[in-house]
């Protein structure tokens, strides 16, 4: 087998808010496997000042693992490179299959059956917010995951009172994400207030590293807690047990890219399983690549419930797929062909 890696810079088609600043571009590395004849793609996801092994030496310990396969050589470990561990994960489950870019065969990735996903609205002044949250309405999805922690609090309530006013909870599920925005001093009546409009679940309230906060605030909070960025960086079973333990969040989001691959993301849900805890899955701005990897895997899981996992559309220069959203959920129109990588 040989191994080659190339780097491609992601476009957004529009700068997209966040919590931590404006995203206008990100990169992904690539990991190309070959063998016989055949390929194996495997995608490698940063997300800056988010991503654990977002460091300097990220490039070189890549090119330490295609040099190692190159020269059949042990490979570097990569306990510490969880996004190096997922594409490498990848590139090898691509590279066993009949059909490229189909690594787990299924209804859904032969096109018999979808994934139902949250429409994503980015954080921004009060009318862009608006106007995207009408255009996903008016696209069909019934689940709808807001951004906050930007602009006012006050005017995240007034978007949330405009979609309840039209739509309950039965119509429209609703769910937002601090990317831990909240102070912890004032995070419980934060979360007050917004259960107000039923909203289905919060993610990550206040920054990762507070557990007592966080424990103390899914005691107390009306509206379930869910987990995203106090899960990146723990790699020890011990560790990752007594989070669960000691916060007893409603639910875990898994992004795969950074907690190390699909075996990694599968050993969380048996975790949180043993534990009462739900989850769900959600891509990190990968390219078509990778959330076509991660929407196979999830399909996998047999979870019935929204997934986060429409960001496919959000780049000017991704790779042509055969992935569509259609109605609020996510298929794959065979009809449609890859376009060549690098």
């Amino acid at each position: 087998m040989e191994a080659r890696y190339f780097k491609h810079s992601l476009q957004f088609k529009r700068p997209s808010g966040t919590s931590r600043g404006i995203l206008i571009n990100k990169y992904s590395w690539f990991i190309e496997f070959t063998e016989n004849d055949k390929k194996g793609v495997g995608e490698c996801s940063l997300l800056s000042g988010l991503s654990y092994d977002d460091t300097p030496g990220f490039e070189n310990q890549l090119a330490l693992l295609c040099s190692a396969i190159n020269q059949r050589t042990p490979l570097p470990d990569l306990q510490q490179w969880p996004a190096i561990r997922m594409g490498y994960e990848m590139a090898l489950l691509d590279l066993a299959q009949d059909q490229p870019f189909e690594l787990y065969p299924s209804d859904f990735s032969n096109g018999k059956d979808c994934i139902p996903i949250n429409g994503l609205v980015w954080m921004g002044t009060f009318d862009y917010m608006s106007q995207q949250i009408k255009s996903l309405l008016e696209k069909g999805f019934d689940c709808i995951k807001l951004k906050i922690g930007a602009i006012h609090f006050e005017e995240e309530l007034a978007l949330l009172t405009q979609i309840r006013k039209e739509f309950d909870a039965k119509e429209v599920k609703l769910r937002v994400d601090a990317n831990g925005a909240f102070a912890p001093g004032d995070a419980l009546e934060k979360l007050k207030r917004l259960s107000d409009f039923d909203l289905h679940s919060i993610e990550q309230p206040i920054a990762a590293n507070q557990w007592q906060a966080m424990r103390y605030l899914s005691e107390k909070s009306p509206l379930p807690i869910a987990l995203d960025e106090e899960l990146i960086g723990r790699f020890s079973e011990e560790e990752c047990l007594t989070l669960l333990d000691v916060i007893q969040p409603a639910f875990i989001i898994l992004k795969p890219s950074l907690l190390g691959g699909f075996r990694a993301s599968s050993q969380w849900i048996q975790w949180a399983e043993r534990q009462g805890i739900g989850w769900w899955v959600t891509s990190a701005l990968e390219s078509n690549v990778g959330l076509n990897a991660i929407a196979q895997w999830t399909y996998q899981q047999e979870y019935k419930g929204h997934q986060g996992l429409g960001t496919g559309s959000l780049f000017t220069n991704n790779f042509e797929s055969p992935l569509v959203i259609k109605k609020g959920c996510l298929w794959v129109d065979n009809l449609i062909s890859w376009n060549k990588l690098k």
